[in-house]
């Protein structure tokens, strides 16, 4: 059994050698993100690197940035020299299912402004189609979710509201996810199209045509698609 953790480093590594001095860097969240964090931080610290500044993605990620020595800058209009960030899913045409970590909002107001999306995963992330493994988190408000969650039923049937504990999950932006369970055969583009045409949803964890490049981490080593 390979050691996922030791991939998802691997190939954060290989994600961080792009981050030159000077760069403002759209910082990931989740487990694999963290990874890059840390090696930002670790540049930064041996002189490596100089004036990198981070645009953090979560509130967590802002925190451990900040705790490794990255400068934090709020999201602004200027464009980010380069994000660096996780996914559930990745098909062959780099398109994403994100979300499952909680951030896909803020993963997506920030990456949309990136010059250029780096993906960084280990090899289980990797699918034919996407759904195939993952569900499709949606952020909703929080108000009125139950007719929320009626209406995007209508779009697909299956999912269920995140709800880890005795009360649902809430994201930094004071949101509930609903979890939606994909067909096998659908339309990305069309979905992704009704599902934020609905009253109630926020965003959705489709991130389509946004990654430039991808370093997939597999036990015979970190494999590039895209770029």
């Amino acid at each position: 059994m390979p050691d996922l953790e030791a991939l998802k480093k691997e190939a954060a590594l290989r994600a961080v050698a792009l981050v030159g001095s000077g760069m403002r860097v759209g910082l990931g969240t989740g487990s694999t993100a963290k990874y890059a964090i840390e090696a930002i931080g670790e540049r930064l610290a041996s002189g490596d690197l100089r004036r990198v500044v981070g645009v953090a993605t979560s509130d967590a990620s802002e925190a451990l940035a900040r705790a490794v020595g990255i400068p934090v800058e709020p999201l602004d209009p200027r464009p980010l020299d380069l994000a660096i960030d996780g996914a559930d899913e990745i098909d062959p045409t780099l398109n994403l299912i994100k979300g499952l970590g909680g951030a896909l909002l803020r993963e997506k107001l920030t990456e949309v402004q990136a010059r250029r999306l780096v993906i960084i995963a280990d090899h289980t992330k990797v699918v034919t189609r996407l759904g195939e493994k993952a569900p499709l988190p949606v952020e909703i408000a929080r108000f009125g979710f139950l007719s929320t969650i009626e209406r995007v039923r209508a779009l697909v049937p299956g999912g269920r509201l995140r709800q880890p504990g005795a009360q649902p999950y809430v994201t930094d932006n004071g949101n509930y996810i609903y979890d939606a369970q994909l067909p096998a055969s659908f339309d990305p583009v069309e979905l992704e199209r009704q599902l934020k045409g609905t009253l109630g949803v926020v965003e959705t964890g489709f991130f389509l045509g946004m990654a430039d490049a991808a370093f997939v981490a597999a036990p015979g080593g970190v494999r590039e698609l895209g770029g």
